[in-house]
Protein backbone atom coordinates (compact mmCIF):
# COMPACT_ATOMS: atom_id res chain seq x y z
CA UNK A 1 0.00 0.00 0.00
CA UNK A 2 1.05 3.21 -1.07
CA UNK A 3 1.35 6.26 1.31
CA UNK A 4 -1.30 7.84 -0.82
CA UNK A 5 -3.96 6.98 1.90
CA UNK A 6 -3.88 9.25 4.23
CA UNK A 7 -6.08 8.60 8.47
CA UNK A 8 -5.95 12.22 8.75
CA UNK A 9 -7.53 13.36 5.38
CA UNK A 10 -11.07 14.24 4.60
CA UNK A 11 -12.38 11.81 1.44
CA UNK A 12 -15.33 12.15 -0.84
CA UNK A 13 -17.26 10.63 -4.09
CA UNK A 14 -16.01 12.36 -7.26
CA UNK A 15 -18.49 13.43 -10.42
CA UNK A 16 -19.90 10.06 -10.48
CA UNK A 17 -23.03 8.23 -9.85
CA UNK A 18 -23.72 5.62 -7.12
CA UNK A 19 -26.78 3.43 -7.64
CA UNK A 20 -28.01 -0.52 -6.82
CA UNK A 21 -28.69 -1.93 -9.94
CA UNK A 22 -30.62 -5.72 -9.65
CA UNK A 23 -28.61 -6.15 -6.13
CA UNK A 24 -25.35 -4.78 -6.70
CA UNK A 25 -24.11 -1.31 -5.97
CA UNK A 26 -22.00 0.27 -9.01
CA UNK A 27 -20.10 3.66 -9.37
CA UNK A 28 -20.56 5.42 -12.56
CA UNK A 29 -18.41 7.99 -13.82
CA UNK A 30 -20.43 11.36 -14.89
CA UNK A 31 -17.13 12.68 -16.47
CA UNK A 32 -14.97 11.11 -19.04
CA UNK A 33 -11.29 10.26 -17.81
CA UNK A 34 -12.32 9.42 -14.54
CA UNK A 35 -12.13 5.80 -14.03
CA UNK A 36 -10.39 3.17 -16.10
CA UNK A 37 -10.71 3.42 -19.56
CA UNK A 38 -11.77 -0.39 -20.05
CA UNK A 39 -13.50 -1.27 -16.78
CA UNK A 40 -15.28 2.85 -16.48
CA UNK A 41 -17.73 1.27 -13.90
CA UNK A 42 -16.90 0.25 -10.58
CA UNK A 43 -19.04 -2.72 -8.50
CA UNK A 44 -18.94 -2.64 -4.59
CA UNK A 45 -19.15 -5.65 -2.54
CA UNK A 46 -21.02 -5.70 0.56
CA UNK A 47 -17.60 -4.73 2.89
CA UNK A 48 -16.94 -1.94 0.17
CA UNK A 49 -20.54 -0.36 0.04
CA UNK A 50 -20.72 -0.34 4.00
CA UNK A 51 -17.48 1.88 3.58
CA UNK A 52 -18.54 4.18 0.53
CA UNK A 53 -21.57 5.10 2.65
CA UNK A 54 -18.79 6.65 5.36
CA UNK A 55 -16.59 8.62 2.53
CA UNK A 56 -19.27 11.45 2.34
CA UNK A 57 -16.79 14.39 3.28
CA UNK A 58 -17.58 15.17 6.63
CA UNK A 59 -15.02 12.45 8.80
CA UNK A 60 -11.03 11.71 8.12
CA UNK A 61 -10.70 8.44 7.40
CA UNK A 62 -9.55 7.49 10.83
CA UNK A 63 -12.64 8.67 12.04
CA UNK A 64 -14.30 6.26 9.50
CA UNK A 65 -12.39 3.56 10.67
CA UNK A 66 -12.93 4.01 14.26
CA UNK A 67 -16.79 4.34 13.44
CA UNK A 68 -16.68 0.96 11.94
CA UNK A 69 -14.47 -0.84 14.45
CA UNK A 70 -17.10 0.19 17.11
CA UNK A 71 -20.09 -0.49 15.02
CA UNK A 72 -18.62 -4.03 13.97
CA UNK A 73 -16.79 -4.74 17.27
CA UNK A 74 -13.75 -5.83 14.65
CA UNK A 75 -10.31 -4.79 15.14
CA UNK A 76 -9.09 -1.18 14.35
CA UNK A 77 -5.80 -2.71 11.98
CA UNK A 78 -7.61 -5.14 10.28
CA UNK A 79 -10.99 -2.72 9.47
CA UNK A 80 -7.74 -0.05 8.47
CA UNK A 81 -6.46 -2.02 5.73
CA UNK A 82 -9.49 -2.54 4.22
CA UNK A 83 -10.87 1.01 4.28
CA UNK A 84 -7.04 2.17 2.78
CA UNK A 85 -7.26 -0.86 0.25
CA UNK A 86 -10.45 0.33 -1.07
CA UNK A 87 -9.80 4.36 -0.96
CA UNK A 88 -6.35 4.26 -2.53
CA UNK A 89 -8.08 2.00 -5.25
CA UNK A 90 -10.67 4.26 -5.38
CA UNK A 91 -8.42 7.05 -6.18
CA UNK A 92 -6.81 5.50 -8.65
CA UNK A 93 -9.64 5.09 -10.56
CA UNK A 94 -10.74 9.10 -9.54
CA UNK A 95 -13.95 8.06 -8.12
CA UNK A 96 -12.93 9.49 -4.62
CA UNK A 97 -11.22 12.99 -4.21
CA UNK A 98 -9.27 13.92 -1.27
CA UNK A 99 -10.75 17.20 -0.14
CA UNK A 100 -8.67 20.20 1.13
CA UNK A 101 -7.58 21.12 4.28
CA UNK A 102 -10.07 23.66 6.22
Amino acid sequence: MTDVVRLDAIYAPSELVAREIEGEYILVPLSSGIGDMEDELYTLNSTARVIWNRLNGKRTLRGVVEDLAAEYNGPVAEIEVDVKGLVEELLKRKMLIELPES
